[in-house]
């Protein structure tokens, strides 16, 4: 009786490891490997070169598009008449808070 309650507890103790070594692998975000095996997470987690890292990042339309760039030109100049009708505009030069501060 004895030699069966010893490999149940062995099995049980096995279970546990296993699921809370799963967890700490979901927590903290590592790659889970119980069997050993090798595995490209190292390889992967290595910096791209060259055509590959080309190749991750998507085109990038606002710097070939003029029109693109005009209108958010546009749009920042917009923005920032409104905030000098309002008064809240970057001071002229010569006038912010650092000459200001120099001055007295």
């Amino acid at each position: 009786m004895s030699a069966s309650a010893g490999g149940l507890r062995r099995l049980l103790a096995a279970a546990a490891t296993a699921g809370a070594a799963e967890a700490r692998a979901t927590i903290f975000g590592h790659a889970l490997n119980p069997t050993g095996k090798r595995a490209a997470t190292k390889l992967l987690r290595k910096k791209m070169v060259g055509d590959q890292v080309a190749q991750w990042y998507p085109y990038d339309i606002k710097r070939d598009d003029p029109l693109v760039m005009a209108r958010e030109e546009k749009e920042r100049l917009s923005k920032l008449e409104m905030l000098k009708r309002r008064g809240k505009g970057p001071p002229k030069k010569g006038q912010g808070r650092r000459a200001v501060k120099r001055s007295k």
